[in-house]
């Protein structure tokens, strides 16, 4: 099998320039290029540069996935969005000196202007099917990308579920402390649960995870000190802003605006400072997971019952509907065995079976044997079709 990667970049906050484009041209003859983005697929070569380096100076986003097990995603964000003291709880190294024997699944890169946010998982066993064909790379950027927009807004969960993925990856040991538990780990947005996808993130650990965190308030709660925020801007801020929306900016008004009033919030916020949630270790979490798993399994076997419950049902009135209507189905059987072909004998043959299935459940055998004589005296001269009956073990004469 040829090796299969798949790159593709997206420029969000600024579009590409002419001569960018070009410089890009000049790495590829093959790569599809807009202003926005850069997509090539490669089967023997490989990308003539470095994805962090093209990071750093072109995109804002970078998916990455190659058929022998590894993906990965960057994303680019203004230094300001984020601060040391937020990220670093999520990527600090492992205090008992655990390692991996694969490539981090998380972790974060620093330059003058920007946070480059990494996350990547390695199948080093084989066994998940979505890297086995040349399908893997379309498709995540459009699901992940909402994940920028969603750091940009002061939402913490994607780095809580990088650092999950840092524990699946076996890069932190049963001492090492969690980071600060996000609200509404327990109801993920669409792309956050498209990373854990992306991510392949144990489902009865991120349930273990997301025990402990709280729910996400009601998006109707009105937030009682936003009217006395804005009550207190200047006009020189809110012109600010507006240059801001009109020239095309939306996305850093918003996180601006959201910066100064999460910052004026801390120190003048109305409601009750609430206390940190106690931050768990690894083993706590690992324990959380066991309980987690004997739940799921139970949901798991009720949801298995439940559908073959239902499925019983079908089935039984399917039956009662064919048992009513038996001098039709023979009928239909006749018309079938008419054809002569080894697909008409095999249709017949489970028309038979099912016929029976619903005389007997009607408590009518007799009447279903009469039936079958009757047929095989038309049809019984059939070489092919009587050897189908006698195989699946209906004969005339027998229940």
């Amino acid at each position: 099998m040829s090796e299969y990667q798949y790159h593709e970049f997206r420029a969000v906050d600024r579009p590409l320039t002419p001569q960018q484009q070009a410089e890009l041209r000049s790495r590829s003859s093959r790569a599809t290029i807009t202003a926005t983005s850069f997509i090539n697929e490669y089967h023997w070569g490989d990308l003539k540069g470095d994805p962090l380096d093209w990071m750093q100076r072109y995109f804002d986003a970078h998916v990455y996935s190659a058929n022998w097990g590894t993906c990965s995603l960057l994303l680019r964000l203004p230094i300001s969005a984020l601060d040391k003291a937020t990220l670093d709880p999520f990527t600090l190294p492992s205090r008992s000196g655990a390692q991996s024997g694969f490539i981090d699944a998380f972790g974060v890169t620093p330059t003058t202007d920007h946070w480059i946010v990494y996350w990547g998982f390695n199948d080093d066993s084989g066994e998940f099917e979505r890297f086995w064909c040349y399908e893997d790379g379309p498709g995540w950027m459009d699901s992940l990308l909402p994940l920028r927009d969603e750091l940009l807004r002061g939402d913490t969960r994607p780095l809580y579920l990088g650092w999950l993925a840092r524990v699946c990856n076996g890069e932190l040991g049963d001492d090492d402390i969690e980071p600060p538990m996000p609200t509404g780990l327990g109801t993920l947005t669409p792309a956050q649960s498209d990373l854990t996808e992306f991510l392949q993130i144990d489902s009865d650990w991120l349930a273990a995870a997301a025990s402990a965190s709280p729910a996400l308030p009601d998006h109707e709660t009105i937030d009682p000190d936003l009217d006395a925020w804005i009550a207190l801007q200047t006009l020189e801020s809110m012109q600010t802003t507006t240059r801001l929306l009109l020239e095309g900016r939306s996305q850093e008004a918003e996180r601006t605006l959201r910066q100064r009033y999460l910052a004026w919030q801390r120190e003048h916020s109305s409601k009750p400072k609430s206390s940190p949630l106690p931050r768990r270790t690894v083993a706590e979490i690992d324990a959380a997971r066991a309980i987690a798993r004997v739940r799921r399994l139970e949901l798991e076997r009720q949801r298995r019952e439940a559908e073959e419950a239902k499925r019983r049902a079908e089935r039984k009135q399917q039956m009662e509907r064919l048992a009513a209507s038996s001098d039709m189905a023979w009928a239909a059987i006749d018309q079938t065995l008419q054809r002569g072909s080894g697909h008409a004998y095999d249709q017949a043959l489970q028309a038979v079976k099912d016929l029976a299935e619903a005389m007997d459940q009607a408590g009518r055998k007799a009447e279903f044997q009469t039936g079958l004589i009757k047929l095989l005296s038309v049809h019984g001269k059939r070489g092919a079709w009587m050897k189908r009956l006698a195989k699946a073990g209906i004969q005339a004469g027998e229940i």
